[in-house]
């Protein structure tokens, strides 16, 4: 951080009379971890050494555990966290003026820490960079509201609105729908707009309460930012209005899954131009190659977008999500979507991850796999012109996701081969976690069967 984006914040600071800060760090699973600090406390640090963080948070699995790694360091040593000054925003569900702050993890060289998912998603942008390209990305956010509850093993209900009615037919795109929870949205659109999240359009999905909100496109460590901060802002708004909101990829059984569509460009730096479309807004040829990239090492990157045992039921169902890399101009049940409209803003959305994903680690993936393409140059397969529901081509469960990541060396060298290690161990291990408990579906049909 230089001396100018440092005197900046705090200047800010002092606007804003803020009274704390909350220092962020992403960890695996995209959950915000870090501390909390007097604004006078994190002055200092911030002008001195830097605040410390154990660095096995990065290593903490969902579930909370700490688990045995090659990669962490076995004696449990901090690491120092520098803010991003660019980060900086007021949390306005605070009485108090409280500050969020994003930082990155460095180790006592001043190196940055390669496996924090904020530093993959910067590795992999490095590489866009020294090649004069910058890609452009705009996420859309899916996600369920549903009655708070207090014990996991109740099953999920659809809160009532204003009406005091529960949906429960489909009102997919439903306007009405929609407005039975207003005071929330009009609430998590001001919490937006205070933040810099910089959100459009807000429709209903197919499911019960479930919802979609599109994100304006932007350079991509941006967006992540926003993205992780979104998250944070629907869930603690929706505790305001008593009832939880989730980004969990399959929630409810009947219910269709939750996605984070991600719409991907690449520009040139000088002239401004999408490299995805020629002078005469024909497809170019980079845009070819990086269809082929997608389609060829997307399905070893399916962990980072499909990170969760969950993430698969949502894939089970070609109705709630495509199974396949096929592409399509305008095609929904295809992996690789190709938006019609103005040649100049040609893009690809990539259809695969879900909401559950870490937003730094959906966007590297699929940036690491679009980069893949453009160095490879190959050919993608032909259009897929009609449906697409009859493919699957897609791992079918986490362990056989984690296998094809691990033997795919072109996404360890992008990605960093320091991250895709932990990250492994970390999902493996919860992979396990998962087999230790028995189901109600096994105790129902198994206990007296077999």
């Amino acid at each position: 951080m230089s001396d100018t984006s440092h005197d900046e914040m705090i200047a800010w600071l002092n606007d804003q009379s803020v009274t704390e800060v909350e220092c962020l760090v992403s960890d695996i699973a995209g959950i915000p971890r870090g501390k909390i600090l007097p604004v006078h406390k994190f002055i200092g640090a911030a002008a001195g050494q830097g605040l410390r963080l154990p660095e096995y948070v990065f290593g903490q699995s969902v579930t909370g555990a700490f688990l045995d790694s090659e990669v962490l360091n076995e004696i449990g040593r901090d690491v120092i966290l520098r803010p991003d000054a660019a980060t900086c925003r007021l949390v306005p569900w605070y009485n108090e003026p409280t500050a969020q702050i994003i930082h990155d993890a460095f180790d006592h060289d001043g190196k940055i820490i390669e496996f924090t998912p904020r530093a993959v998603l910067k590795r992999v942008l490095a590489l866009f960079e020294d090649a004069g390209l910058r890609p452009i990305v705009a996420p859309e956010l899916e996600f369920f509201l549903v009655q708070r509850s207090s014990d996991a093993n109740n099953p999920l209900i659809t809160p009532s609105g204003r009406s005091g009615r529960a949906e429960k037919a489909r009102q997919a795109y439903g306007i009405d729908a929609v407005n039975e929870f207003d005071p929330l949205f009009e609430d998590i659109y001001d919490h937006c707009d205070v933040q810099k999240i910089d959100i459009d359009t807000l429709s209903h999905e197919a499911g019960a309460a479930q919802m979609e909100i599109n994100f304006n496109h932007g350079e991509a460590l941006d967006l992540a930012d926003q993205a992780f901060l979104f998250k944070r802002t629907v869930r603690q708004t929706s505790l305001d209005h008593d009832i939880h909101a989730t980004f969990m990829a399959k929630p409810m059984q009947e219910q269709p899954g939750s996605a984070m569509h991600l719409h991907l460009s690449v520009v040139d730096m000088k002239s401004g131009r999408n490299i995805f479309v020629d002078k005469d807004n024909s497809e170019s040829d980079a845009f070819y190659h990086a269809l082929a990239g997608m389609q060829r090492y997307l399905v070893a990157a399916m962990p980072l977008m499909a990170p969760y045992v969950n993430s698969y039921r949502r894939q089970s169902n070609s109705e709630d999500s495509p199974t396949n890399l096929a592409w399509g101009m305008d095609n929904r049940t295809v992996g690789l979507r190709v938006p019609m409209g103005d040649p100049a803003n040609r893009r690809i959305e990539n259809r695969i991850p879900g909401a559950d994903a870490n937003p730094y680690l959906a966007m590297a993936a699929s940036l690491a796999a679009l980069w893949l393409g453009l160095q490879e140059q190959r050919r993608p397969t032909r259009q897929r012109k009609d449906s697409g529901e009859d493919l699957a081509t897609l791992p079918r469960n986490l362990d056989i996701a984690l296998d094809a990541l691990e033997r795919t060396s072109p996404l360890h060298d992008v990605l960093g081969e320091s991250f895709v290690k932990l990250f492994i161990e970390v999902k493996r291990g919860e992979a396990e976690a998962f087999l230790e408990v028995i189901s109600p579906w096994e105790r129902e049909y198994l206990l007296l069967n077999v």
